[in-house]
């Protein structure tokens, strides 16, 4: 009889073996099997050690009784007892776990009667659930028998297969969206392996066999189907354990920092044309999940309602829709299975109902199953068919049902075959870490956040969007260029650019008007311009307005590009949009409908004071209070802050002018979000690093600047921070803090704080950032624009400005971008320097050099 040290050395070395045998990833899924076996010969051995009674039973649950051991996964066990266990019989049992912890095992278990076990039973599922995976490992297996047949008699089929749906539902909740997300969670999200578990659960309650081939043969599974599951399951599997051994721990997350090494450990590579990586080994590994992944979402209802059928027997409710189609049990289904063979054209049909008949919440499973078994007769006939072309677009013009619509028919193959453009973007990913989705998924979640857009209940999250697509005729417009903005993605090059060819070709070989496939096509040319503009450039300035009026050309072009770049940046993550996106967006939208009435930039700088000064009288003051404050600034001033804003500024400062002290004064943003902080004062060489330095130690981003110098040489400079939510502090408290802290560091007179270094995040180590820096002239020649692409990371702002001020360079305005991890700042800078080539060529270098350092 070996020792438990010989038998936890044994045991590593046979882990080890089991690793290099199954060393070629692609073949790991017999790993599982062999780590069971395994494990069943140590746990043996050492109840063996022990000399146990037969009557006690040592029992595998969960993933390991279902023969399914992943490297880290934990080894859940059931000890079952007799009814009346002795005092030795426990101790002897107490020994027993503390060595399966010595030699390595880590062990979920439980120890109970068959009493205990019914009883745990009736109060919990998930208890339910594990004796149904139960297997014996030793004892008395007759005993073991009749404890499982006791098991059967008291799990009622009926409320377990309801509870587990009811089960998957919540988990669904807690996942929503993310089987398709960057980082998905290979067992738990929609599509992974909880989701095969849970129909080898409802099949073991009805004592119906556990793999597919046993389904499959009782007619649940087609052999197709049978082979498509199978291959699927394999693809999970393999993942999820080459998965833990890169992680050397429990990790069912595909993380940024193991696709790329998982891709070659599987044997993808980067694939290139004429030098550019037009699809990395990630992507190309990512796709293959992702495939997999489609098809269990495809193919688990189907037999979710096989197995419904044989614990049900009722009579169903039926509605007849024409000689082809009928709802029952508020399904829609097919009367003859062999409709979409006999006739394509049903295909389309078939989404067109969903659409119409509001009664029909979903498809019928059998409907569905004809449905996957039917795509592939979505062929080159098919898509010249007038039919189907016009079919097509009805699905855009019904008034509700088409985001879910186009997801059913992107999930089931659909919509890739009859756009086959876009079938080269399903499952695509995005590396540049501020889309959390799929490009298929990105373009599902703008088209829905636009149709969320003219749904009445949801007006009040978004006011305007509701008005302008409730007056936007022909709104099936918008529709089709959601669908189509991100159509030229993973082809190399602009995807505005090539997304328009693409979209022109396709509109013109179907049935709209040709001024609908101008719009269309100009909308997926021009998709990310007005973000671009709003966050980069001066949307108070005229010029800036009038530039943009000319590209828009009318209201119709605007409204849309409004409602499309709205949708598109709220579909690209939570963390990108944020209501003082909100408002720059807004803002140059309402300055663009102005012009665009033919209101003179002259009439706008009037307007301006004017409702500053009609703001100002609501608190007040005198007629002539602001005229000290006002002298004191230039035109740049008035079109570079809104009425609000100007108003605001003359409250705080019109009795302050000469203050020898810096004034520091704060308030809630009018976006509803963060704090919008006014610093006047004596300028300073170094007063916009010292203004960086303090809210990057304080932890607070940084949004938007406005620098101004009034002509008696005072800095005037405003500020949009944004608080993170992690700091449970009032607005109240924050700007209190912010007044008095800051005044007191901008007051002192101290040389500007060191340099703060932070940590780049997980993703950056990954999908690094490259660093770009810019110079140019502005439009005007007045001043200097300087652009820095870099990752974002603490101390980034103050690093630019400190090198700036170093080189005594003014910044006039600072926009600043963050995407997700990746910083586009831009600043309108002057100085005397800048007008000598060769110290703009130094300047950029210092920058380039000093923020790609790590």
């Amino acid at each position: 009889m070996r020792s438990v040290s010989a038998i936890r050395e044994s045991y590593a070395l046979a882990k080890l073996a089991l690793r290099e045998r199954f060393s070629e990833p692609t073949k790991a899924a017999p790993l599982l099997n062999s780590l069971s076996n395994l494990t069943d010969a140590t746990l043996i051995e050492l109840w063996d050690r022990h000399e146990f009674n037969s009557d006690v039973l040592l029992c595998a649950v969960g993933g390991y009784g279902r023969g399914e051991l992943y490297p880290y996964s934990d080894i859940d066990l059931l000890i079952l007892l007799p009814e009346q266990p002795s005092a030795g019989l426990l101790e002897k049992l107490e020994v027993l776990v503390g060595e399966l912890w010595d030699i390595g095992i880590e062990v979920g278990h439980s120890v109970r009667t068959t009493t205990d076990c019914l009883y745990e039973a009736e109060r919990d599922i998930t208890v339910q659930t594990a004796l149904l995976e139960t297997r014996p490992l030793t004892g008395d297996r007759q005993r073991f028998h009749d404890f499982m047949d006791t098991v059967h008699r008291h799990i009622d089929p009926k409320e377990f297969f309801e509870a587990k749906l009811i089960e998957q539902q919540a988990r669904y909740g807690r996942f929503q969206n993310a089987t398709y997300k960057l980082e998905p969670n290979i067992k738990e999200a929609p599509g992974g392996l909880r989701d095969l578990h849970l129909i080898g659960w409802i099949a073991a309650s009805q004592r119906l066999g556990r793999d597919w081939h046993a389904l499959a043969a009782l007619s649940m599974l087609t052999p197709e189907e049978n082979r498509k599951l199978c291959e699927a399951e394999r693809v999970l599997r393999t993942y999820r354990i080459a998965l833990h051994w890169r992680a050397k721990r429990r990790e069912d997350r595909i993380l940024f920092d193991y696709q790329h090494a998982l891709a070659k450990d599987f044997g993808f590579d980067d694939v290139s044309t004429a030098g550019r990586i037009t699809q990395r080994a990630s992507e190309a590994f990512m796709a293959e999940y992702y495939l997999a992944a489609r098809i269990i979402t495809q193919l688990v209802p189907v037999l979710v309602h096989a197995l419904r059928q044989r614990i049900y027997s009722y009579l169903s409710n039926t509605t007849p829709i024409n000689a082809d189609f009928y709802i029952r049990d508020g399904l829609l289904a097919i009367y003859d299975p062999e409709l979409f063979t006999q006739n394509p054209s049903a295909i389309l049909a078939l989404f067109l109902h969903l659409e119409q008949r509001r009664e029909a919440s979903d498809i019928a499973p059998e409907t569905l199953r004809a449905l996957w078994h039917a795509r592939d007769l979505i062929n080159d006939d098919f898509l010249c068919n007038p039919h189907n072309k016009q079919l097509f677009i009805a699905l855009f013009r019904e008034p509700r049902g088409l985001t879910r619509v186009l997801r059913r028919m992107n999930q089931y193959g659909v919509l890739g075959r009859y756009i086959p453009e876009f079938g080269d973007i399903v499952g695509r990913m995005q590396h540049d870490l501020f889309h959390v989705y799929t490009v298929d998924e990105h373009i599902l979640m703008v088209l829905r956040n636009m149709r969320r857009f003219a749904v009445p209940a949801f007006t009040h999250e978004y006011p305007l969007c509701s008005r302008l697509i409730e007056e936007f005729a022909h709104p099936e417009v918008l529709y089709l260029a959601a669908l189509f903005h991100d159509i030229g993605k993973g082809r190399g090059g602009d995807h505005s650019q090539l997304g328009e060819t693409i979209t022109r070709e396709w509109c013109e070989r179907h049935p709209l008007p040709a001024a609908d496939t101008d719009l269309i096509v100009w909308l997926v040319r021009h998709h990310l311009t007005m973000s671009s503009i709003a966050q980069k450039q001066d949307v108070y300035d005229p010029d800036v307005i009038t530039e943009f009026a000319a590209l828009v050309g009318d209201e119709r072009h605007l409204n849309a590009l409004y409602l499309l770049t709205v949708a598109d940046i709220r579909g690209t993550s939570p963390k990108v949009w944020n209501a003082w996106k909100a408002k720059l967006l807004e803002d140059l939208f309402k300055g663009t409908q102005r012009f665009l009435n033919q209101q003179s930039g002259h009439s706008w700088l009037s307007e301006r004071q004017e409702e500053a000064l009609r703001l100002l009288r609501l608190y007040g003051l005198r007629n002539d209070a602001h005229d000290p404050f006002w002298r004191l600034l230039d035109t740049v001033y008035f079109l570079r802050h809104d009425a609000r804003d100007i108003a605001w500024h003359t409250r705080m400062l019109f009795a302050r002018t000469h203050s020898d002290e810096i004034q520091v004064r704060a308030k809630l943003s009018e976006s509803g979000e963060g704090l919008q902080v006014l610093v006047y004062g004596p300028d300073q060489a170094d007063l916009f690093v010292h203004i960086c330095s303090f809210f990057e130690r304080a932890g607070y981003s940084i949004f938007d600047a406005q620098i101004h110098t009034t002509h008696h040489g005072y800095a005037l400079d405003t500020f949009y921070v944004f608080i993170p939510d992690s700091q449970h502090i009032s607005y109240r408290d924050l700007i209190n803090y912010v007044e008095f802290e800051l005044s007191e560091v901008l007051n002192q007179r101290k040389p500007a704080p060191a340099k703060l270094s932070g940590r780049i995040s997980r993703q950056q180590k990954h999908f690094p950032v490259k660093t770009h820096v810019q110079i140019r002239p502005d439009e005007k020649g007045k001043y200097s624009i300087l652009s820095v692409v870099a990752g974002d990371r603490p101390g980034l702002l103050s690093t630019i400005a400190r090198i700036l001020a170093a080189n005594r360079i003014e910044i006039q305005s600072a926009k600043i971008m963050t995407l997700g991890e990746r910083a586009e700042d831009n600043f309108l800078i002057s100085g005397r320097v800048l007008s000598d080539a060769k110290f703009v060529l130094q300047l950029e270098s210092e920058l380039l050099q000093t923020l790609s350092e790590k």
